[in-house]
């Protein structure tokens, strides 16, 4: 019986934050994969390595994290005023499952400079020296990010001093505005608003766990706040002390699927099990001294809040970029659990603890006719290409 060749497919492999993943320009992929739908499906799946009953995404892409096992696919935007689309899948790494239902943040920094490598922008946008703007639409969740990239001798500049906890070198610094971020009326949300049971506080109850203060809210993703002390937490954990613990994740999966049918994001509880990118479940307290991952001492002088957030099933060895998203902008929203544990009171930005570090992040809110309005998030980001060629896969 012959075997088939395997498929050689344009990619480029890219971290953007404090993730990586495989990134396509639409009109690379075959023709069936250039539409949503099980052929796009499957062909990033085996690009990733998945489904593995090992957990190791050994024949492929995948570095077997939930911050590795990502895909990007890229195209010129028809959209006016806009330069291009953004399609992001996060892919499961033992279950045959790319999940579409929310944005990667982290990877969102890489957008820009593979848009303007890849000639997906007028090269009469890119200065010299200086910031090339990229305005992208990303289509999961139907929401606008501006990309400020820099740009030395007409290239994108990868190379810099800016440092990002849980990144271990320094390169360029990239800032990212996610432009209303909040959820809207048909956008992928849950009750098409920022706080979908319109409480800023929630008695969440899951049977079988307890009933605990919740704040659930959409903004940059769909996101469970809850007290740490609530769950028998500081807020200091590393990835160790939640990982190891199967009773431990088992508890947050349940917390997550309840949220899930609170927040009006699934119908029946059954449901969350095919939605595992989101909703995201984090755990917040007041400042507090601890030792990050990497052994860098964080002093709770330094930061407002602590945080720490699952992703996947797992807990996130720093932070994902849409869930600082939700941070920044339930911080500064006064009477949400996250703006308590920042000391309660009205700010713009907000320094928090993950278990790599510390990291800042911005945003504008405002109260109209009862409702809060944010009109955008702000927070800097760097890439990097770490390699580009063909990924192949079995045809």
């Amino acid at each position: 019986m012959p075997h088939p060749p395997q498929l050689r497919i344009p990619a480029t492999y890219l971290r953007g934050g404090t993730s990586k993943g495989v990134f396509f320009k639409l009109e690379d992929l075959p023709a069936a994969a250039q539409v949503h739908g099980p052929a796009r499906d499957a062909l990033l799946l085996r690009v990733i390595g998945s489904p593995d009953p090992y957990a190791k995404q050994i024949d492929g892409m995948g570095g077997a994290t939930s911050s590795t096992s990502k895909t990007v696919i890229i195209s010129r935007s028809q959209r006016p005023g806009f330069d291009v689309d953004y399609q992001f899948g996060q892919v499961s790494i033992d279950s045959a499952f790319v999940d579409w239902s929310g944005n990667c943040g982290n990877l969102s920094a890489a957008v820009g400079p593979f848009a303007i490598a890849n000639g997906l922008i007028d090269p009469e946008r890119i200065p010299e020296n200086g910031i090339a703007t990229v305005r992208i639409w990303q289509v999961n969740i139907a929401k606008t990010i501006i990309a400020h990239v820099p740009i030395t001798a007409g290239q994108v500049q990868e190379t810099g001093d800016f440092e990002l906890d849980g990144v271990t070198f320094p390169a360029a610094e990239v800032q990212l505005e996610f432009l209303d971020p909040a959820a809207d009326e048909g956008d992928g949300g849950g009750g098409g608003a920022m706080f979908p049971t319109g409480n800023l506080v929630d008695d969440l109850e899951v049977p079988g766990v307890g009933t605990f203060r919740a704040t659930l809210i959409d903004a940059g993703i769909p996101t469970i706040f809850i007290d740490a002390q609530a769950l028998g937490y500081t807020g200091t954990e590393l990835q160790d002390a939640i990982n190891s613990d199967p009773k431990a994740l088992a508890m947050f999966e349940t917390v997550r699927a309840y949220g899930a049918l609170r927040m009006g994001l699934i119908k029946h509880l059954d449901e969350a099990v095919t939605r595992q990118h989101t909703p995201k479940v984090a755990f917040v307290a007041p400042p507090a001294n601890y030792v990050a991952s990497s052994g860098k001492a964080v002093a709770a002088s330094d930061i407002d809040l602590l945080v720490r957030a699952l992703s996947m099933g797992k807990l996130h060895h720093a932070m994902m970029g849409t869930a600082a998203v939700a941070i920044g902008t339930a911080a500064a929203i006064p009477g949400t659990l996250v703006n308590l544990a920042a000391g309660g009171v009205e700010r713009t930005a907000v320094r928090f603890g993950h278990p790599s570090g510390t990291l800042r992040v911005g945003a504008e809110a405002r109260l109209e006719k009862g409702q809060w309005v944010v009109t955008k998030a702000i927070m800097s980001r760097s890439a990097r290409v770490l390699m580009e060629g063909w990924v192949r896969i079995p045809g």
